[in-house]
């Protein structure tokens, strides 16, 4: 039977903060099998994973999360730094866990951690469930390259996230800490897990083909018009307030959308930066988005208030629990950090939702910088904006 508890510290001193946390959630259990750790990029991350590794000789897997964490005490964030985790205790679990820094070719790479994964686990065989961790930038390739290994596994996860987006995030596997590329922690287990991936966005009206793209995540125009100047008019804003970084936080309640084939999931699509007008060049009323996208497909702009965004994490929950068979033994809530900002000082209004929908059951909430799953017949695939919630069923 899985079991699992959580752990969490402020206490200045890395190595104490990460003690305190494993010490939490590691007592009494002798069947660990993994520990996701995420912590603050104002931390000595090594120093952390030291204190965690103090206390406990499983696996550990997670990064930095922006901001804080949501735990079942609450919103823990702290002047220097934080750390949480959940560690997940079962005699019957596998668990198997690689990493790689980035490199040439992410696809390759993405390969050879899910070979080293299995290895890891002693098995040959494909695992029934798996989380990433990548930095933001090649997630779809490192993602590709783990499906060429094992194939279409179910998956969850996030992108590793720092407080202002600045590229001071990290990822964290055992006893590694690196700014750029993948780690992933394979499941081999009879128990349930299932994941509910979703942007809980309203479509608009708003909609038009993609014409043109640069370096997959720049999108240059809609319908042949300018793409900042399509979004600005759909928005209903002149450009020019969109310039820069400006564009993240009008984007959260508004962000852009595809659909997958079979129209099951709509996958967000965050407009990150507005590129400067005016200069002549072929990225001028451009949007950089956090994501891929492709020339020929339909994007469609979304819309949810603040409230709504608060009160889609307590029914992502709830939905869920409700695919499981078994009781819930865990959650480990992947949240995005754009919405967390769009949220502002609210975040204790996402605790009681959680808390709520929760009833006893420990779970962890990082927030990160871009969301991976999958929704009923859809492939696995990454967005931002999103909540990837997954639950670990007891048996």
């Amino acid at each position: 039977m899985l079991k699992s508890k959580v752990g969490y510290s402020t206490n200045p001193d890395p190595f104490m903060m990460g003690y305190a946390s494993a010490e939490a959630s590691c007592k009494d259990f002798s069947n660990v099998k993994v520990n996701f750790l995420f912590t603050s990029e104002k931390c000595d991350c090594k120093k952390v994973v030291k204190g965690v590794k103090s206390v406990t000789e499983a696996p550990i897997i997670g990064c930095t999360s922006s901001g804080g964490i949501i735990v079942p005490d609450g919103y823990i964030t702290g002047p220097d730094g934080f750390a949480g985790t959940l560690s997940l205790n079962d005699p019957d679990m596998v668990v198997g866990v690689a990493c790689h820094e980035s490199g040439k070719d992410a696809r390759a790479i993405g390969r050879k951690v899910a070979i080293d994964a299995v290895q890891n686990a002693k098995t040959t065989r494909a695992p029934a469930y798996f989380y990433m961790v990548a930095s933001p930038k090649e997630e779809e390739d490192y993602l590709m390259g783990i499906q060429d290994v094992i194939g279409r596994v179910p998956m969850f996860g996030g992108s590793a996230a720092d407080d202002k987006v600045e590229g001071n995030w990290k990822i964290i596997c055992n006893d590694k800490v690196f700014t750029d590329g993948v780690a992933v922690a394979f499941f081999y287990t009879d128990n349930e897990i299932c994941t509910t991936f979703t942007g809980a966005y309203r479509e608009t009206n708003n909609r038009g083909l993609i014409t043109k793209v640069e370096n997959d995540r720049t999108l240059v125009s809609i319908d042949g018009i300018s793409a900042l100047k399509k979004y600005a008019q759909w928005i209903q804003v002149t450009p020019s307030s969109l310039i820069g970084d400006n564009l993240l936080l009008a984007s959260v309640t508004k962000p852009l959308g595809i659909k997958d084939p079979l129209g099951n999931l709509t996958v967000i699509r965050h407009p990150m930066f507005g590129n400067d007008m005016g200069t002549k060049t072929t990225t001028d009323d451009t949007i950089t988005l956090g994501n891929k996208v492709v020339e020929g497909t339909a994007i469609i702009q979304l819309e949810a208030s603040v409230d709504e965004l608060i009160n889609a994490t307590g029914e992502t929950l709830k939905d869920v629990k409700k695919k499981l068979y078994t009781d819930p033994a865990a959650y480990i809530l992947i949240h995005c950090g754009g919405r967390r900002l769009g949220m502002g000082s609210r975040l204790e209004e996402v605790h009681k939702q959680l808390e709520k929908e929760a009833r006893g059951v420990p779970f962890i909430v990082p927030f990160t910088f871009g969301e991976y799953g999958y929704d009923e017949h859809s492939s696995n695939i990454c967005g931002g904006l999103m909540l990837s919630f997954t639950a670990f069923g007891k048996n």
